[in-house]
């Protein structure tokens, strides 16, 4: 059987930081790469206790920066005060964020001319690009027209 990249990746980070790996944090690692969408630290805590109940909501919290400094998973801001996660994807190909400000859905697609614009503006200035980002906010045009959003959670 072989071990997923990304686990022996984040063990190795731990390890490297004189880190234990613990239980628990394979717990809210397996929980987070299982995540097709993005999600909450609260979201995690709730799927990590179904592998694992002694989770706690410290360790989450305590692991997270863990697993972006590793790269495992990418931090995405909307702006909303609350933070979002998604597993890093091995395609890696540039992505655009388009944030629903309806619902705060966060939407990835493929965006390939990002690492060529970033390059050729940072070389203009004489600099060298560490990391970019696109973040488009847009309406529901859904909502816009019958006051429901398809991505809305059901409330």
């Amino acid at each position: 059987m072989s071990v997923d990249p990304s686990r022996e990746k984040f063990q190795a980070y731990l390890a490297q930081q004189g880190l234990r790996v613990t239980n628990q944090r394979l717990a809210i690692f397996d929980a987070a790469l299982a995540q097709k969408e993005h999600f909450t630290a609260e979201q995690l805590l709730d799927r990590a206790r179904t592998i694992d109940d002694s989770v706690s909501r410290a360790t989450v919290y305590r692991t997270l920066p863990l697993m972006t400094e590793s790269h495992v998973l990418r931090e995405v801001d909307i702006g909303s005060g609350e933070k979002y996660y998604l597993a890093n994807s091995s395609r890696g190909t540039q992505v655009a964020q388009v944030v629903c400000v309806d619902c705060d859905k966060i939407f990835e697609i493929s965006a390939p001319f990002m690492e060529w614009y970033g390059s050729t503006v940072s070389q203009k200035l004489g600099l060298k690009p560490i990391s970019q980002r696109l973040q488009v906010s847009a309406q529901c045009i859904a909502y816009r027209h019958n006051g429901r959003c398809p991505n809305r959670l059901k409330q």
